[in-house]
């Protein structure tokens, strides 16, 4: 399985074009699932897990693996689904989300597809999953379902939004400042992860609008700009998320530079991808920050960039 992972560092070449590759997965069906090849470190055949005291049931065991130790989570049952038995002939897929690196127990791993954002759509309303898809696209016929990880992740160990005192202190803005009447735009297809910005920033008590994708942010931000002229006379700031279906931040970025009536907004990149490229594609599309998720105060830091009283 290491061959597959040879050359993720030559695939960084998809990232600003919203072209994404997927490796793809199943768990205890016929049903694949995929996952961002930037999030993946190493695949491998499921390694011995220890089990220890008051692990959180979605949680197999811990594995230890080149020196780290790595909690493996069972993508099975985490999913409403039936564990996964088998353990040799398992595989545990290790990535890194949110500053973290986990290990996913999954039933197999096949290929890498290469796809584009354009063609991951929102998952269908009323699916069984629907839950805990974050989007789904379409493969040769078969439909790839993507799982929403940060939910995931969040029903094992909820992540503390609460912003510290002194940081609420500074985020304090008068009902009789002029900002009070501008809106934080969040775009994130993760419905756990637009709550979580909407919480950490609430302090400021200015509107929040928000949007699924980057298709759907650009068009709502176009339809503001057009009743004001200017996107920055009602919008004072934009954090949008990387990965989402339809379009990825780089390119709703690139596409908000290159309309003028959007060009001015403050963009904030808000991502659980990590990764040196990353700081490229944020100067070469033109966004403002790049925050790693999901660290409250330091959101609120960047947001404070806008507000100049930092």
């Amino acid at each position: 399985m290491s061959e597959i992972m040879n050359s993720v560092n030559q695939r960084t070449q998809l990232v600003g074009e919203n072209r994404l590759e997927l490796l793809l997965f199943k768990l205890n069906s016929k049903q694949r699932f995929g996952i961002n090849v930037f999030k993946v470190r190493e695949v491998l055949q499921c390694p011995p897990l220890t089990s220890m005291p008051k692990l959180n049931p979605l949680v197999r065991g811990i594995a230890h693996i080149r020196g780290q130790t790595i909690s493996v989570i069972d993508m099975s049952l985490a999913t409403g689904g039936k564990r996964i038995e088998d353990l040799k002939t398992a595989f545990v897929i290790i990535a890194e989300y949110n500053g973290s690196v986990q290990g996913f127990l999954v039933g197999s791993v096949e290929r890498i597809i290469n796809t584009n954002w354009a063609s991951i759509m929102p998952p269908p309303k009323g699916s069984g999953r629907a839950s805990y898809l974050t989007a789904v696209t379409q493969i040769e016929n078969e439909l790839i379902e993507i799982l929403d990880v940060e939910k995931i992740l969040n029903d094992i160990s909820p992540v503390n939004t609460d912003l510290s005192d002194g940081m609420s202190d500074k985020l304090k803005v008068g009902e009789d400042d002029a900002r009070m009447k501008k809106i934080i735009f969040i775009a994130d297809d993760s419905s756990v992860a637009r709550n979580q910005v909407k919480k950490a920033l609430s302090a400021l008590g200015l509107e929040i609008e928000v949007a699924k994708n980057g298709l759907e942010a650009l068009n709502r931000l176009k339809e503001i700009a057009a009743d004001t002229g200017d996107i920055t006379d009602r919008v004072g700031v934009l954090v949008s998320d990387i990965e989402m279906p339809e379009m990825d931040g780089y390119t709703l970025t690139a596409e908000i530079r290159n309309t003028p009536e959007l060009k001015n907004l403050h963009v904030i990149l808000h991502t659980s991808l990590s990764g040196v490229f990353n700081q490229a594609m944020v100067q070469k599309v033109g966004a403002d920050d790049f925050i790693a998720k999901f660290n409250p105060d330091e959101l609120a830091s960047s947001v404070l960039k806008w507000f100049g009283n930092e």
